[in-house]
C-alpha cells in the first residue's frame, strides 16, 4: 500500500509506540490523526508533525467519541485507509487479588476499545474503495502467559482472536487485519520494570525501542499485502524460549 496521502488513525498516539508510528507514517506522506487522552503530549506531537497530522482527544471506550474522530478525519483528510489500535493500559495483580473493576477496566480499554474502533472505521474504509488495513497492537502477552498480569494477558489474547475474526469478516471489503506483538519495549508503560532482568532472559538481550515496533507496523501496512489475520512479533526472541545464563568468564 502506498502511504502517500492515506488517512491513518492511531490510538494511544501521544507518546511511546503510538507516537513512533505517527512519526514514521507522517514521514512517508500519510495524513495522520493522532488520538489519545493525554492531550498535552498529543498537541505537542501535532505541532511537531505539522500539516501531515492533527490531534483529536479520544477515549477509546466511548462509541460517540469514535464517531467524532472518524468524522473529523474524513472532513480534514478524506476516508480512512488505516487504523492502528494501539491504546492500552496495564494493571498488575494476582487473579485472586485484583478487583473486578480493575480487570474490567483493562479489558474495556485494551479490547473493547479496539472492537469499537474497527466498528467505527469500517464504513469509512469502504468509502475509501478498499485496500484498507487495520493493525491491532497486541503483545507477547497475547502469545503466552504472565503471572500477576491476568487482565492484560486476557485482553491481548482477546485482541489476537478478534483480529482473526475481523480478518475473515472484512476480507470482502478488501480490508486486511493483522496483529503486532511487541515484547519488552522502552516506553512509559514499562518505565518501572528492571530492564536488565527482563532483557537477560531473551536472545536479543536488551529492551526494544518504539521505533522498532513502528517499522514493523509500517511493514504490515505497506508491504505485507498478502497477509491478513497474521501475527507479527517484535520481541527480541522473547517467546522463543528462556535463554541460558551467560557463563561468567574464567
Amino acid at each position: 500500500m502506498e502511504l502517500q496521502g492515506r488517512t491513518v488513525i492511531i490510538t494511544g498516539g501521544a507518546r511511546g509506540i503510538g507516537a513512533a508510528i505517527a512519526r514514521i507514517m507522517a514521514g512517508e506522506g500519510a495524513r495522520v490523526v493522532v488520538t489519545d487522552i493525554i492531550d498535552d503530549d498529543g498537541k505537542a506531537l501535532d505541532q511537531e508533525l505539522g500539516e501531515h497530522a492533527f490531534y483529536h482527544h479520544l477515549n477509546v471506550t466511548d462509541e460517540r467519541q469514535w464517531r467524532d474522530v472518524v468524522v473529523a478525519a474524513e472532513k480534514t483528510f478524506g476516508p480512512v485507509s488505516v487504523l492502528v489500535n494501539n491504546a492500552g493500559v496495564v494493571e498488575f495483580g494476582h487473579i485472586d487479588e485484583q478487583s473486578p473493576e480493575s480487570f474490567r477496566r483493562v479489558l474495556d480499554i485494551n479490547l473493547t476499545g479496539a472492537w469499537l474502533g474497527m466498528r467505527a472505521v469500517i464504513p469509512s474504509m469502504r468509502r475509501a474503495g478498499g485496500g484498507g488495513c487495520i493493525v491491532n497492537i497486541s503483545s507477547t502477552a497475547g502469545l503466552m502467559g504472565y503471572a500477576n498480569n491476568g487482565a492484560y494477558v486476557a485482553s491481548k489474547w482477546g485482541m489476537r482472536g478478534l483480529t482473526k475474526t475481523a480478518a475473515l469478516e472484512f476480507a470482502p471489503d478488501d480490508v486486511r487485519v493483522c496483529s503486532v506483538h511487541p515484547g519488552p519495549i522502552r516506553t512509559p508503560m514499562t518505565a518501572g520494570i528492571d530492564e536488565s532482568a527482563v532483557a537477560g532472559q531473551q536472545p536479543i538481550q536488551r529492551f526494544g525501542e518504539p521505533e522498532e515496533v513502528a517499522r514493523m507496523v509500517r511493514f504490515v501496512v505497506a508491504e505485507a499485502t498478502y497477509s491478513t489475520g497474521t501475527e507479527f512479533v517484535v520481541d527480541g526472541g522473547a517467546v522463543t524460549g528462556i535463554t541460558p545464563e551467560v557463563a561468567a568468564p574464567e
